[in-house]
């Protein structure tokens, strides 16, 4: 018989590796089927889907110029029946549940932008308290020489803080 690709055979899983199973097909012809094709869902150790001399279906994927045979189990399953109400296969319909298993709460809805042109609460007036823009300039530069300095000092602090202190030459006593 004559192997092309898209056909589904079956075959008997003569080796296993750790990156996927060796499977002979009609003829005496061996292909392989990585471990990303063994099953339609994550595959950490081989031998839980499938044992050497198993009987299992196969899709062919591939075959290379040198004879080397791509399998595929996954693609050889039947496709799963399309289900009601919209949501794609293998997705469950109770509540996703977070690092505690505790089921989400629903979000509250948004609110309503306030006009076309101004979304949110934002305040577009200026505040009459603040004074001119130099003086807020000048606030936000002193805060932010404020907050540098802060930097600057955690980290000397955190790589040794001898950068600045000593002569130069390691020989500070």
């Amino acid at each position: 018989m004559q192997l092309e690709v898209g056909a589904i055979l079956e075959g008997k899983v003569t080796g296993i590796t750790k990156f996927g199973a060796f499977v002979e097909l009609e003829g005496g012809k061996t292909g392989m089927v990585h471990i990303s094709e063994i099953a339609p869902t994550f595959v950490k150790e081989i031998r839980d889907f499938v044992t050497e001399g198993q009987m299992v279906k196969v899709k062919i994927l591939s075959i290379g110029e040198d004879g080397k045979i791509s399998l595929s189990m996954k693609k050889a399953l039947p496709a799963p029946p399309p289900r009601e109400g919209g949501r794609p296969a293998g997705r469950s319909d109770r509540p996703r549940t977070g690092n505690n298993d505790r089921p989400r709460t629903p979000r509250p809805p948004r609110p309503a932008a306030v006009s076309p042109g101004r979304p949110g609460n934002f305040e577009w007036q200026a505040r009459r308290n603040e004074g001119s823009f130099e003086d807020m300039m000048s606030r936000f530069k002193q805060t932010s020489d404020e907050k540098m300095s802060d930097l600057k000092r955690v980290t000397e602090n955190k790589r040794g803080g001898f950068s600045r202190r000593g002569g130069g030459n390691g020989n500070n006593r």
